[in-house]
């Protein structure tokens, strides 16, 4: 599903995120531009540290007290949320967007029994609001069901250690569906799981996510999962959107050196030799490279790469790319 911008639930404008340390200011996002149409699914790929969990993090107003946001812009249906008073944010966290954490087992708390934490989601949420303890009881064996975990009952008066992995990341899942919301956000769902039940928490989301009508951001450093999961595609490098195209066209298509160089990585079931790769690793923030920030590891990179920074730019029905080879600059 393909929607118009102007159509955009969630558009992100120009994001800085800094880091304040003892050794100075960790520039992590230099310029974040992101949209999210209703009821598109929308991929945000890149390697782990390039900032995909921070920008995430920064739309729910969730990052750690170091954290700084010296520029930009977050609007939910054309309201700022980084100028939301408290009320009105947590309007937007119970009612509009949940998200579903990478570690399950962070995720949860150890001491309170899954009964006990979904039905604080319930209780503080729209759809909770004038019900009885069995009506909100019944929501959640109902969410518990939607997730496939079988004997609902028993699961609620489990603790999280009493849990697997893949048992704890549906739970998940369905605390963040049992209410309703508008846009659902999984931060690498299933990391830590085992590759059948992997498939099987991927299945699961994007059946529930096209069932409920939800948009979705789908957060995962794997080009594959994003090819299965979602309608367009933001390739993401150091802080800084590269590549952004739907899909189907991005993997006809790739253009940025660095979405090349993810898709040469992947092995290839017909064999080949050894995947190569991508020479050198993701850049230090304390000091990140003038211009743009992977003509370090960019075989195809002149001296305008090192001196100015690439915005994106339209290439073609809806392609954008921010290289100036692939712009024709240089």
């Amino acid at each position: 599903m393909i929607v118009n911008k102007n159509d955009s639930i969630l558009n992100i404008k120009d994001l800085h995120v800094h880091y304040r340390t003892y050794d100075g200011f960790a520039k992590v996002l230099d310029g974040v531009n992101l949209w999210v149409g209703k009821g598109e699914k929308v991929g945000l790929v890149g390697e782990a540290g390039c900032g995909k969990t921070t920008t995430m993090r920064t739309v729910l107003r969730i990052l750690p007290e170091n954290a700084v946001v010296p520029k930009g812009e977050i609007f939910y249906h054309g309201e700022d949320i980084l100028k939301m008073k408290p009320q009105k944010l947590n309007k937007v966290r119970t009612q509009g967007i949940s998200m579903i954490f990478q570690e399950p087992a962070a995720a949860l708390n150890p001491v309170f029994t899954i009964g006990t934490q979904m039905f604080d989601v319930i209780r503080y949420s729209d759809s909770g609001k004038g019900r009885s303890k069995e009506e909100i009881k019944e929501l959640a064996v109902k969410a518990i069901g939607e997730v496939y975990i079988p004997d609902p009952e028993r699961i609620l008066n489990s603790y999280p250690g009493q849990l697997s992995g893949g048992m704890k990341q549906r739970i998940c899942i369905a605390m963040a569906i049992v209410t309703e919301r508008e846009l659902l956000i999984a931060d690498e769902p299933g990391t830590s799981l085992d590759v059948t039940i992997l498939d099987q928490v991927h299945r699961l989301l994007r059946g529930l996510v096209e069932k409920k009508g939800m948009s979705l951001i789908m957060i995962t450093h794997s080009l594959g999962v994003a090819r299965e999961m979602t309608d367009r595609i933001y390739v993401m490098y150091a802080g800084n959107i590269v590549e952004t195209a739907e899909t189907k066209e991005l993997f006809k298509n790739p253009l940025h050196p660095y979405t090349l160089g993810l898709l040469e990585s992947v092995p290839r079931l017909t064999g080949g030799g050894v995947a190569e790769g991508i020479y050198g690793r993701i850049p230090d923030y304390f000091s990140p490279p003038k211009g743009c920030r992977f003509h370090p590891r960019c075989r195809l990179s002149e001296e305008k790469c090192r001196e100015e920074k690439p915005l994106l730019k339209d290439v073609g029905d809806g392609h954008q790319v921010a290289c100036f080879k692939v712009q024709g600059v240089i």
